[in-house]
């Protein structure tokens, strides 16, 4: 069985998001994407593929589509296959997000 501790794939870069991968394979990815206060994911869009965003720590301002919002701790937004979607730390604390996508873009 293929078992992973979540929290100890939360690990951050001072450059940029950091995508810790915790489960990968030819279906799907599950990561933890890592925010640091300031950082973020720019918007854009993956043709046949939808991805969740799951929110463990922090709050991120999200966009999909034509709308923004802002989301904490337990909350989670989907964005759909071909809809533009991305997410910015706006807080001065870090932001963890839980992200898994399918299909896995080739």
């Amino acid at each position: 069985m293929n078992v992973k501790r979540v929290t100890e794939g939360i690990s951050f870069s001072g450059e940029k998001m950091k995508k810790n991968s915790l489960f990968d394979s030819p279906h799907l990815f599950y990561d933890a994407y890592c925010l640091l206060p300031g950082q973020s994911q720019k918007v854009h869009a993956h043709e046949g593929s939808d991805k969740v965003y799951y929110v463990l720590q922090g709050t991120g301002r999200f966009t999909i589509g034509d709308e923004e919002e802002d989301l904490g701790e337990g909350h989670a937004v989907i964005a759909s296959a071909g809809v533009k979607h991305g997410v910015r730390n706006e807080t001065q604390e870090n932001l963890v997000l839980l992200v898994t996508m399918a299909p896995k873009p080739s």
